[in-house]
């Protein structure tokens, strides 16, 4: 039998609160919840970025500085009270869970695409699809419904320290060599919806014989430390020479602020990592929620994506100081199979490298 992934455990979980909450359709103890009525404090259509007053809560995976932008620059344009919890896809779907007897979000903004596909398989998502500039959106990694928007993405690669690395690897498999014993990271796959994106796009393509590569890895010292951040810190320190499958973003704007690192993209192919938002159909503030959905696809909300060496989700937007999307080498990733192969893809690295 198919083990159910831990992204689709988590959502079903979430699914069974809400339904049991009388949240589809039914309203709630406070009233006013469903996605058909105005939201609470009879605030006015979202069209445009309209100023409509009242509040937000927003869960948002990625940039500190990036969200903080993007916060103030939507609170300035509507006059809406933003409440923000920052941290990792799998920190913010562990308070949804914490939360399911009462929610609280209205948007999320997560770190991996097959995350939003679970929450969207289970109902925990409220359709827009009226969204503003959602036709300019890459329509791989956006909801053709309107359930979720992936307004940026980032691309995984080989981050290394060029104090220590004259000649960086230019493979996935050059990391079996002898020449990178006991010297390179991987991010937690538990903790990382990204590294988690790697993993399971990379035996998408590969198959079975994909985790010859990680075994290896293993067998070469490679050590599994953490989140993204935990994953590069010893490489900016020089601790560690390289870390793979390291989140592009973080290696360019450690390199803008003077870190001896840099990053490649091995030539066989990588995953780009989009990061999708979505309303969650609890959401007591579906105006506001729908406006923000609607700003961060606006001209000066990608641009701020772009400022932050992310990959902008419209594809008329250029990214700056980083390579662009269509100078870097894809892995053909089967989405759905990445999905449905998230936990038992977690549990096995975690097995191997344990």
């Amino acid at each position: 039998m198919k083990r159910m992934t831990l992204r689709k455990k988590g959502a079903l979980m979430l699914l069974a609160s809400v339904m049991s909450i009388g949240l589809f359709g039914c309203g709630n103890t406070s009233g006013g919840n469903q996605a058909t009525a105005p939201a609470e404090g009879g605030q006015a259509p979202a069209s445009g970025n309209a100023s409509t007053g009242g509040k937000l809560v927003l869960y948002s995976a990625g940039p500190q500085k990036l969200a903080d932008n993007i916060v103030s620059g939507f609170e300035a344009k509507t006059g809406v009270k933003v409440e923000m919890f920052q941290g990792t896809t799998g920190k913010i779907l562990a308070r949804l869970e914490a939360e399911k007897a009462n929610p609280v979000a209205d948007v999320v903004i997560l770190a991996s695409l097959p995350t939003a596909q679970a929450l969207k398989a289970e109902g925990l998502t409220m359709p827009y699809p009226d969204a503003v500039n959602s036709d300019k959106l890459n329509k791989e990694w956006s909801d053709a419904e309107g359930h979720y928007f992936s307004t940026s993405a980032s691309a995984l690669g080989i981050v290394y320290n060029t104090n220590l690395v004259s000649t960086p690897p230019q493979s996935w498999s050059d990391l079996e060599l002898p020449e990178w014993k006991d010297a390179a990271n991987i991010p937690d796959p538990t903790l990382s919806g990204s590294a988690l994106d790697f993993m399971t796009g990379y035996l998408s393509v590969k198959g079975e014989e994909g985790w010859g590569l990680f075994e290896q890895y293993k067998a070469n010292g490679m050590a599994m430390a953490g989140a993204n951040q935990e994953a590069l810190d010893p490489v900016i320190t020089g601790a560690k020479s390289v870390v793979a499958a390291g989140v592009d973003y973080m290696a360019y704007s450690a390199k803008a602020k003077g870190e001896p690192v840099d990053i490649v993209y091995p030539a066989e192919g990588t995953v780009v990592s989009p990061r999708p938002a979505a309303i969650l159909k609890s959401s007591e503030n579906v105006d506001n929620a729908k406006a923000f959905i609607d700003y961060l696809l606006s001209d000066e909300a990608q641009k701020l994506v772009a400022e932050a060496y992310l990959i902008p989700g419209r594809e008329d937007v250029e990214a700056e100081g980083r390579t662009n999307l269509k100078d870097i080498p894809l892995l053909p990733v089967d989405w759905t199979w990445m999905n449905d192969h998230g936990d038992e893809v977690a549990a096995r690295f975690s097995e191997v490298f344990k």
